[in-house]
């Protein structure tokens, strides 16, 4: 089963025969009910990261959220998130399939008092599909890029990007968690980005919350096109 953890502006309409699922775990609750159905035939559990009051970043429980999904026997998760580009050429409104991803701080791990050493990695088969399944909806995409993930909830300082540029191509607060402890939990793991504006300082209009906001529930259709494509190939 596809395991798929999306942000607020994000909700996977068309599912078949969709259920709820109230999930426990030894780290907590998710963030959410997993909701089960159908979507292109296939069978996928649906988690929104953010929950329905707004779970800020820094404050989501990741390590339940992956963990339910693991209870439920998932196999394979797709992240859906919201980033930020660092790339002038990277406009608001294209989708990014990242290939690696940059967080050296505040790292999550399921393994507290054991020595376990994952090697970070995205699942490359998963990344396979997200391409064809691109290509296929005929979005606008990039099928590369370098994700950082900074701690939040504050965006960041146009110091920060300044540095940041040089070793990424996108800016988001959550898909290097789930990546992590979907890994350390025998999970394949691969992120669909939506780029929802320019970051701080790389271009001259000024950023907003709201308008953040409005960019992601447009790109909203674009990546459940894509998602469609997926689950009807792999169905």
């Amino acid at each position: 089963m596809f395991g798929i953890i999306a942000g607020r502006s994000f909700s996977l309409a068309g599912m078949e025969a969709a259920e709820t699922q109230v999930m426990e775990t030894p780290f907590g609750a998710p963030s959410d009910h997993v909701t089960i159905g159908r979507l292109g035939g296939r069978k996928v559990a649906f988690l929104p990261r953010h929950g329905p009051e707004g779970i800020p970043p820094h404050r989501i429980n990741h390590r339940a959220n992956v963990y339910a999904l693991k209870k439920l026997e998932v196999t394979e998760v797709i992240g859906v998130n919201s980033v930020g580009s660092l790339r002038e050429e990277l406009p608001p409104g294209r989708l990014v399939i990242p290939h690696d991803y940059l967080s050296p701080w505040g790292i999550l791990t399921f393994y507290e008092h054991q020595v376990v050493h994952v090697t970070p990695s995205l699942d490359a088969a998963l990344r396979g599909l997200l391409i064809r399944g691109a290509q296929g909806a005929g979005v606008a995409f990039s099928q590369e890029g370098v994700y950082i993930q900074t701690i939040g909830p504050r965006l960041e300082t146009k110091a920060e990007i300044a540095m940041l540029k040089n070793f990424g191509h996108v800016v988001g607060m959550t898909m290097a968690h789930e990546a992590t402890l979907c890994q350390e939990a025998g999970l394949a793991y691969a992120s669909i980005c939506s780029v929802d504006n320019y970051c701080h300082g790389i271009i001259d209009t000024p950023l907003t919350e709201k308008e953040i906001a409005h960019k992601a529930r447009e790109n909203a259709g674009a990546v459940h096109k894509v998602l469609l494509r997926v689950m009807e190939e792999m169905a």
